[in-house]
């Protein structure tokens, strides 16, 4: 499936948690606060803006901030919360959409480039926000490592989450890099549903690379939003890269 005919209306509906998971405020503040920093009173362009989970409270810190999305229900959700005036959203792909003027910083929060399913996309991404940035601007991106420690030696699955209401399991092919995150939410009622989303992970030497191919240079990489150390044992990964050309 296309990313645009999985997020669809249905999964746009379903996108907002307010207060839990991605929307709980541990998760979302320090997120917020790291961005407004790193846009230093400029402008910030955020890649998949999705429902406005981030751009809206960091436009609320007064940083100006243009989107991209290629889902026009994700979009239209946006719209519930802030006007075109407010958050200016240009509909397309991430790897290939251009947003009017330049920008101090882009953003991809929440492993959103593994959406990108070919490497070539996903460096095309890097291109795209360098031609975004000011000179010395700022890309910064969010991802999962991929957790192949925990996979058993022939299996293809690994249940990430189970809880109440809730289990969560990836499936990988790890030839091509590719996973499908399984996500079952389970009613009352009894009633099941079942959304999937298909990913390529990425390595962190191998997201430098695509970061360097695109003129960026890696300034620093956190384990998270706040000041986590990233280790070997760390699960995502924060990293920051800047554009050549600043003196």
């Amino acid at each position: 499936m296309r990313q645009d005919e999985i997020w669809n209306a249905e999964a746009a509906r379903n996108y907002d948690t307010p207060g839990v998971g991605m929307f709980a405020p541990e998760v979302l503040e320090p997120t917020v606060d790291r961005l407004a920093e790193l846009a230093g009173g400029g402008r910030a362009l955020e890649f998949a803006i999705g429902t406005g989970r981030v751009a809206v409270p960091l436009a609320r810190r007064g940083v100006p901030v243009t989107g991209i999305e290629l889902s026009r229900p994700m979009i239209d959700r946006l719209r519930t919360k802030a006007d075109d005036a407010a958050i200016p959203v240009v509909l397309g792909d991430m790897a290939t959409a251009r947003a009017p003027g330049a920008f101090q910083l882009v953003y991809l929060v929440f492993n959103t480039i593994s959406n990108l399913l070919t490497q070539d996309g996903q460096v095309a991404c890097f291109r795209n926000a360098a031609r975004h940035l000011v000179p010395g601007g700022r890309f910064v991106v969010e991802l999962g490592i991929p957790d192949l420690r925990r996979l058993p030696p022939g299996e293809q699955a690994m249940v990430f989450t189970a809880e109440a209401g809730y289990i969560g399991l990836d499936t990988y092919d790890v030839v091509r890099q590719r996973l499908v995150s399984h996500h079952f939410r389970f009613g009352e009622d009894g009633t099941a549903r079942l959304f999937r989303s298909p990913h390529r992970y990425i390595w962190p030497a191998e997201l430098d690379l695509m970061g360097r191919l695109a003129g960026f240079e890696l300034e620093s990489r956190r384990a998270d939003w706040e000041a986590g150390g990233f280790t070997a044992e760390s699960r995502s990964a924060v990293s920051v890269y800047r554009l050549a050309g600043a003196e």
